[in-house]
């Protein structure tokens, strides 16, 4: 059985979706018939593919797979029918009692658990179904495809521990992951997909290329960045800083944490409070409720409250740019008003949701917030897409969507007035029309005090992430009470414009470490050149060409090592450099250096001042 859904739900669910979610019954048939006592809960179809949880005494592992495989293949072949079968909530318990439900047979001894407690979780009134292929039936919404047979094309892929509704009290289960496509060939293609995914995983690259390291006693999810990931992060910045100048951007930094009073106007505290870090009280208030025996469910509750004062790392980077805008006296005729910052920003994440630098705790954004009057707003919407634009150009990321993320009328996790909302909405709208591509609308994805246009890009292996996002808010300058004097030498409110190009910096390289897979753009690579001397006697001029590229501000190494030049070549192509620069005693007695590329192998000889030139060209106008 899926998680339940609503009627409308179960009604969009896609035909892949669809035969995933019937392909995960085939495979609690199959477990079933191999291990007779396995108690199943749940098995939903998710994003590329289909999980069931479920509990035995036989710990499933990967050596399992083949023959759980080989018994789905027979499920298939039988051809059995996907029946809706429709009964009563006695009928349903009955069923569960004796070990029918979620099984192939009566089995008395062995009562289904999870389906007791689901049947109850099920409102009175509501129709409860099941879904029957062959001996197998579970209590399930559906819907299914035809009959097993169009289960074929599937393949496990993982096993995993989980707790039953995500309560670890409840015990632990076991959850097989697989996945299903309608044909062979996409099946192998998306498996062809996953081995490329493996040879791009930006940890393992991270680690081999050393550009970023995950310490336990730092703390998960938060990043170390090493000298090359720095170089990396410090050529993204310089990009995207040239830009902001060239559009009249105004550098700020701002602290990392702040006054819970500044969160609660903002209203991250308490809407966002799930995914922020606990406040910290200050020492005056720890020392005082201390020495009254206070427990700590008064500190918090005071803290929430606001009857003591506190702090918290700060979530956003937006209310201490609204109090920066703030600070000074505005007329209309200085609008906008453009603030950016390579803001660093903390959120809590669950352990098991962290992976890498693409999901952390702690992450710097390249974030900006633009101050400017309702007329202003679609200029600088179509500046800030044009910027979104300009970055996904430079990279090659040439292939992505964009999604405009609305509320949810019928929700009350956002904040203002639903006439500022439709306003916001409507220039993003508006911006996104004229920014001539296709896009998408998700109702109840804006964020709680705005709508905004996000931008989905496909990587080269064809995975999509979310990037660069542009939100418009008419809300947070109303809760901060923010002006501007008019031509009229009346007050009124400014709109604010929230805009992040890369995202975060984090999550930004680890999607171009797997994009490249590590062989980095010369202007982005941490190391550009090598220099690599045949032998000592000619380290003289390697020493001398070195210092002519560093001099040219190219990031360039001499490998002083005693190895044969294969060697050389072999460790400077491992480590992914963009050129080598060999030098013997043909290249010292012509003045020049032989150059190879990493992928491109003998580019000829040509003098070392002409290659200075060419590869500051190159990286002057971040060639790819």
């Amino acid at each position: 059985m899926s998680e339940r859904k609503t009627l409308d739900e179960r009604q969009q669910m896609t035909d892949l979706e669809r035969l995933r979610h019937s392909t995960a019954h085939v495979m609690a048939t199959a477990i079933l018939r191999i291990w007779p006592d396995a108690q199943f809960a749940y098995g939903p179809p998710v994003e590329n593919g289909f999980y069931y949880d479920f509990d035995m005494k036989h710990r499933i592992t990967p050596d399992d797979f083949e023959k759980i495989e080989a018994e789905m293949r027979k499920v298939a072949k039988e051809n059995q029918r996907f029946e809706r079968v429709v009964i009563s909530r006695d009928e349903a318990k009955a069923m569960a009692e004796s070990g029918r439900l979620g099984g192939l047979s009566e089995r008395p001894e062995n009562p289904s658990r999870f389906k007791l407690d689901l049947i109850d979780k099920i409102p009175e009134g509501e129709e409860i179904s099941c879904f029957q292929n062959g001996e197998f039936i579970d209590l399930c919404a559906g819907p299914h495809v035809g009959s097993t047979a169009k289960t074929k094309h599937c393949k496990l892929m993982s096993v995993s521990s989980s707790f039953y509704m995500g309560d670890e009290k409840k015990g632990q289960l076991q959850r097989v992951y697989g996945t299903a496509f309608p044909t062979k060939d996409e099946l192998m293609a998306h498996l062809e997909r996953l081995e490329e995914a493996k040879k791009r995983d930006h940890r393992k690259l991270g680690r081999e290329l050393q550009l970023f390291h995950i310490d336990e006693a730092v703390g998960q999810g938060l990043i170390l960045w090493k000298p090359k990931g720095a170089l990396v992060r410090r050529a993204l910045q310089d990009f995207i800083t040239s830009e902001l100048d060239k559009q009249g951007y105004s550098q700020v930094f701002t602290p990392h944490i702040g006054k819970l009073d500044l969160y609660r106007t903002s209203g991250h505290f308490p809407y966002y409070q799930d995914s922020q870090y606990a406040p910290i009280p200050e020492r005056d208030t720890l020392e005082k409720l201390a020495d009254e025996n206070a427990t700590c469910d008064q500190l918090i509750n005071g803290l929430e409250s606001g009857a003591y004062e506190g702090y918290m790392l700060k979530p956003m980077n937006c209310p201490h740019h609204i109090k920066i805008y703030a600070s000074d006296h505005h007329s209309y005729r200085d609008l906008p008003v453009r603030l950016a910052e390579f803001g660093t920003v903390y959120r809590w994440e669950q352990s098991g949701e962290l992976g890498g630098m693409t999901r952390v705790r702690g992450f710097t954004q390249d974030d900006a917030h633009l101050f400017c009057t309702p007329d202003q707003v679609a200029a600088e919407v179509q500046g800030c897409l044009g910027l979104v634009k300009i970055v996904l150009k430079t990279l090659g990321m040439n292939d992505y969507k964009v999604r405009l993320s609305l509320r949810d009328p019928d929700s009350d996790k956002y904040v203002g007035s639903p006439e500022n909302w439709d306003k916001a909405e409507a220039a993003l709208r508006e911006a996104v029309q004229v920014l001539g591509v296709d896009y998408t609308e998700e109702l109840g994805e804006a964020a709680f005090y705005g709508p905004k246009i996000d931008f989905v890009v496909k990587d080269v292996i064809g995975r999509e992430w979310q990037l660069g996002t542009v939100q418009v808010d008419y809300n947070l300058p109303e809760r901060f009470d923010l002006e501007y004097i008019g031509a009229d030498n009346k007050a009124h409110r400014p709109v604010m414009i929230h805009r992040a190009p890369f995202g975060s910096l984090e999550r930004f390289t680890g999607l171009l470490i797997e994009h490249f897979e590590g062989k980095f753009p010369t202007w982005l690579a941490p190391e550009q050149v090598r220099v690599l001397p045949i032998s000592d006697k000619f380290m003289e001029a390697a020493e001398e060409a070195t210092a002519k590229l560093a001099n040219a501000g190219v990031r360039v190494s001499l490998d002083r090592s005693s190895d044969k030049v294969g060697a050389k070549i072999r460790l400077a192509r491992l480590d992914r450099v963009p050129y080598m620069l060999v030098i013997g005693a043909r290249e010292v007695e012509e003045g020049t250096v032989s150059i190879r590329h990493r992928d491109r192998d003998d580019l000829g000889s040509k003098p070392i001042d002409d290659f200075v030139e060419t590869i500051r060209e190159e990286i002057a106008n971040r060639s790819l």
